[in-house]
């Protein structure tokens, strides 16, 4: 049976069965179910916290965020019996997390396989919106996400940035449609690719073969859309959205886990700024060993979006991140953003990598804290304001403040300590999980 049905019908009968074994569980335990609202419109909301964590240098204690129209009406202190009854109440509330690295994709039926430089590509159009990841992620507390396309080409194409819940449509939920062009380094597009000896047998009969391959592609990409630019009878597909990186006016997103690939990723957006005159805004994801030459990263401007934490130190393209690596790059000006990579399991995921962050030493400095700076604060900003700033939404998300987009994490203890837990959300005005439904 499970053959005749598409993708996206299994997805749906997927859910549907792990839904109802969910709420068949939880009455057995005669225990309230929190579940996603399924009116999705947003609604007038008072949310009291003993603690309000803005993410942009202010902090509440015992504050009152009022909600209207999807929006973020006031953030004041409150008095809690002057609330009215109907008062989502927790003992923290943090702006929604963003997570600018998701991977949650459709597989290979998001990466354009006839091509390696296939910079017109939208994955947008290969996206599920009936995917359980999404309320995975919801209720993780993460309502912000970047996706892009797997990296199996060089330049796999456009990323969106989307919104975890509403409306069940991709478009109905896009924040900020083209928001990257997304590209590799290292050995994973090459991956599956082999020379032609004699006659081609497949079109994977074809460059790149090699990480030298892979550079090769990226380079010769951009000096082909330069030449576009005065000889269009020379553009190609996609060449538009490769000019557009040249010109700044498209932020380009590199994965790059190694040192060396790190480093092709910076000389090849210095090669472009300093032969083709381009000024090229960039992000590295996926940047575990940033931590071995930050010097690279100050010098170009580059910012980074790092993985999650392996126990063991070691993670793809046999790099190592150090625990301190968010700390590192911090000190040194970096603009840093942590990432989940959509992990579904409660130690991956992003809030969890801000509580590993911390560890490693990601917290103000003593004499920071005493002058009211909460301890949390470095690690908040790296999954809420920055990767708001990284992608260029941050006029909409990333903090608590009057007139931006109304996405709330409510927590049960200090956030983003391993021991808290997300108890609820709302998500532009629409409340996804409900705290009053786990008391």
């Amino acid at each position: 049976m499970s053959a005749m049905l598409s993708h996206s019908n299994r997805v749906r009968l997927a859910t549907a069965i792990a839904f109802a074994a969910f709420v068949v569980a939880a009455r057995a335990q005669e225990k309230p179910v929190a579940v996603a609202a399924r009116d999705d419109e947003p609604h007038p909301w008072v949310v009291y916290g003993e603690h309000i964590y803005s993410a942009a240098g202010r902090v509440l204690d015992k504050g009152m965020v009022a909600v209207n129209n999807g929006k973020i009406a006031a953030v004041s202190v409150s008095r809690d019996e002057a609330l009215p009854k109907d008062t989502l109440k927790a003992f923290a509330v943090t702006p929604g997390l963003i997570d600018a690295s998701v991977r949650i994709d459709s597989g290979l039926s998001s990466v354009e396989q006839s091509h390696e430089v296939s910079p017109q590509a939208r994955v947008a159009d290969t996206l599920d919106p009936f995917s359980i990841e999404w309320d995975r992620q919801v209720r993780s507390g993460v309502t912000t996400v970047l996706v892009t396309a797997p990296d199996y080409d060089v330049i796999g194409g456009l990323g969106v940035v989307l919104k975890t819940g509403g409306k069940p449509s991709i478009a109905a939920r896009t924040l900020k449609s083209d928001a990257v062009l997304r590209g590799a380094m290292g050995s994973q597009p090459s991956e599956g690719n082999h020379p032609a000896f004699g006659r081609p047998t497949d079109f994977y009969s074809r460059r790149p073969t090699t990480r030298m391959g892979v550079e090769w592609e990226w380079r010769k990409a951009f000096y082909d859309a330069a030449a576009s630019e005065h000889d269009p009878a020379r553009a190609f597909p996609g060449s538009d959205r490769l000019l557009a990186v040249l010109k700044g006016d498209l932020t380009l997103s590199i994965q790059a886990w190694a040192t060396q690939d790190i480093r092709t990723a910076v000389f090849l957006k210095e090669e472009i700024e300093r032969e083709l005159g381009g000024h090229p805004r960039m992000f590295i994801d996926a940047a575990a060993e940033a931590w071995k030459e930050p010097q690279l990263l100050v010098r170009s401007k580059t910012a980074v979006v790092l993985p999650p934490f392996s126990m063991s130190g070691r993670t793809n393209e046999g790099a190592f991140m150090a625990w301190n690596v968010a700390e590192l790059l911090r000190e040194q000006g970096v603009l840093i953003a942590l990432s989940s990579h959509g992990a579904a399991g409660i130690e991956s995921r992003l809030a969890m990598q801000a509580a590993y962050a911390m560890r490693g030493g990601l917290v103000p400095s003593a004499k920071e804290i005493q002058d009211g700076v909460p301890e949390i604060e470095y690690a908040l900003e790296a999954v809420t304001i920055n990767p708001a700033r990284l992608l260029g939404v941050e006029s909409r998300v990333g903090t608590l403040e009057v007139g931006k987009d109304a996405d709330l994490v409510l927590w049960n203890g200090p956030p983003l300590e391993p021991a808290s837990r997300v108890i609820g959300v709302v998500l532009d005005g629409v409340l996804k999980v409900d705290p009053r439904a786990q008391q």
